[in-house]
């Protein structure tokens, strides 16, 4: 596995593992085969694990926490705050100086780690000026508690600002091919800057894969049963980015998959996608992508049939899409 380095100092491997999926989302997961997955990832070479507090929530730090143990010297622990939840079972998105240090406290204890690699504000508070937000951040960065600053689904307005107070390190936003917005403003900003870009849901939350052809299949509690690209109003015109995408990988002698992840690779070596997976065939499958290698023809052609608006449906429902700093 080749590196790649973020913001011009963080060196992690060309693809990360994204731990979203290993807390039930898309599904039951065991946390057993959770954590082989991981050892496995880091055992081929991979060196960034991403988490959140929001996962779960709380279970995927805790569940990382658990992989730690005999791996920490090999890895890049990247997490994030910045998404309540309420007693009442509700969440907010909170970036007060209060909220930030103790949500730092809390997901160093449930990783069980004296300093957080890389530290994202996970969703922008609109209610709190984000100097004030990176401010509190670059104090933990002072007091030993963080080592790298990161911003998701950040705005560009939003991304200098923070850029001014201290350096951030990554824009951890999602980015594949049937999500490229980010390729009109975020992406140069961040290039601008010298920031690195983590690309999250790489493979489309698995539908870039060709393995979803009915959200009907999806278990009651999985998260894209409300998500607005799964439902049979347009998952039936999405799908044909799919078939387009299995006619090419197959003259390629790839996956679906393979070919979607070097896509995201071929757009820079500051872009990082981090695709996730509970099962171990899939996890080698996905890192096989690292060995592809795409001509200008064949990326044209690619985002010939992923044009930027072919795609029906928003990333999130209404309320999410709310908490998206655009």
């Amino acid at each position: 596995m080749k590196n790649r380095t973020l913001g011009g100092k963080l060196t992690v491997s060309e693809i990360g593992y994204g731990c979203f999926g290993l807390s039930g989302v898309y599904g039951a997961a065991n946390d057993a085969e959770s954590i082989a997955v991981i050892h496995k990832a880091v055992a081929e070479g991979v060196t960034m694990l991403d988490t959140a507090d929001a996962y779960g929530p709380f279970h995927n730090e805790e569940l990382v926490g658990k992989a730690l143990p005999g791996i920490r010297d090999k890895v890049i622990v990247a997490t994030k705050f910045g998404q309540r939840f309420n007693p009442d079972g509700t969440r907010s998105i909170c970036g007060t100086p209060e909220y930030v240090r103790s949500a730092c406290e809390a997901s160093l204890k449930r990783l069980g780690v004296d300093c957080i690699d890389l530290y994202y504000q996970h969703r922008v508070d609109k209610s709190v000026p984000i100097e004030e937000t990176t401010g509190v951040m670059a104090e933990l960065v002072k007091a030993g508690k963080v080592r790298h600053l990161g911003l998701s689904e950040v705005s560009v307005a939003n991304l200098r600002r923070a850029h001014k107070v201290h350096p951030i390190t990554a824009v951890q936003s999602e980015l594949s091919l049937w999500s490229r917005q980010d390729e009109a403003d975020i992406l140069p900003a961040c290039r601008e800057l010298g920031v690195g870009y983590v690309a999250y849901s790489p493979l489309g939350r698995g539908f870039l894969t060709g393995a979803v052809e009915s959200s009907e299949k999806f278990e009651q509690k999985d998260v894209r049963r409300t998500m607005p690209r799964f439902t049979a109003a347009n998952l039936d015109h999405n799908l044909q980015l799919v078939w387009k995408l299995g006619e090419m990988a197959r003259a390629k002698s790839a996956t679906p998959a393979q070919l979607a992840l070097a896509w995201v690779l071929a757009k820079g070596p500051d872009v990082v996608p981090i695709p996730g997976t509970r099962r171990e065939t899939r996890l080698i499958e996905n890192l096989g992508a690292a060995n592809i290698t795409l001509s200008a023809a064949e990326i044209k052609s690619l985002e010939e049939i992923a044009k930027i608006g072919v795609v029906q449906g928003e990333r999130y429902g209404e309320m999410m899409m709310k908490t998206v700093d655009r």
